[in-house]
């Protein structure tokens, strides 16, 4: 890990208080449903959607009925609450992407919101011939595993320590998966140091900067429209997420 991620701390208790504005960002998301509408269609490759810590397939449920109306063949990932990888997590979560590429004959998308971010990465890297991409969601995996406010929960609902090394199952967490990623982000994220969230930029990898809480992320409008956006890019064919336009006023410039 490098210095810069050592030495991130958890967001301050003022961004963490401001987390309940997930409850009115899902009500955006419900307003501009008309608007979101409007976003790329899909080719109907399959998508994996992956919860965030103590959370389950429930919370992704919006994320996932929209990604459908996209066109999408869009599966949750069926193990109840995220409690951190228990015993036969990891085999479930492989052998789950193993039956979607197979039995549609292509590769997968991987999307993950926040824990679910850092199992999507690690499993691109450990079966890239069944993975087409991986959108993480406010996913800290380049920075200290005790730069969150949510590492105490971690521990209680794991049972393990958060520095330990079973998140690591497909590599450093840092590395870049060897697929099309993208990292969406928040600065005024307040669970995770939106720092540890965001991805390299290179050929095939980049970040996307939202202005979101943690807890929507998943429902929040212009996150949704940005996994629709990256999900719709060609097989082999992938280019990096263009901010012209309008774009300008929702997604601020990640490099600034």
């Amino acid at each position: 890990m490098s210095a810069a991620a050592q030495t991130l701390h958890a967001p301050s208790k003022t961004l963490m208080m401001l987390e309940g504005r997930a409850i009115h960002e899902f009500g955006a998301f419900l307003g501009a449903l008309p608007l979101l509408a409007l976003a790329p269609t899909g080719d109907g490759h399959p998508v994996l959607v992956l919860p965030g810590l103590v959370a389950s397939d429930v919370s992704t449920r919006p994320l996932r009925a929209f990604l459908r109306s996209r066109g999408y063949y869009v599966k949750g990932w069926g193990q109840g609450r995220n409690l951190g990888l228990r015993e036969g997590v990891q085999d479930a979560m492989q052998d789950l992407v193993y039956e979607l590429s197979d039995t549609h004959g292509r590769k997968i998308s991987l999307v993950g919101w926040s824990l679910g971010g850092l199992y999507a990465r690690q499993l691109a890297k450990l079966m890239p011939d069944h993975v087409r991409s991986v959108i993480t969601l406010g996913s800290p995996f380049a920075a200290n595993p005790k730069a969150t406010n949510a590492w105490r929960v971690y521990e209680m609902a794991s049972g393990r320590r958060a520095d330990e090394e079973d998140l690591r199952f497909g590599g450093a967490l840092a590395q870049t998966p060897p697929v099309p990623t993208t990292a969406i982000f928040s600065r005024t994220d307040g669970i995770c140091a939106w720092q540890g969230c965001m991805e390299k930029t290179s050929a095939t990898s980049e970040s996307i900067e939202v202005e979101s809480s943690h807890c929507g992320m998943g429902h929040h409008p212009a996150v949704v429209y940005a996994v629709a956006d990256r999900l719709a890019q060609p097989e082999g064919a992938w280019k990096p997420f263009e901010r012209s336009g309008w774009r300008t006023l929702v997604y601020p410039n990640p490099d600034r």
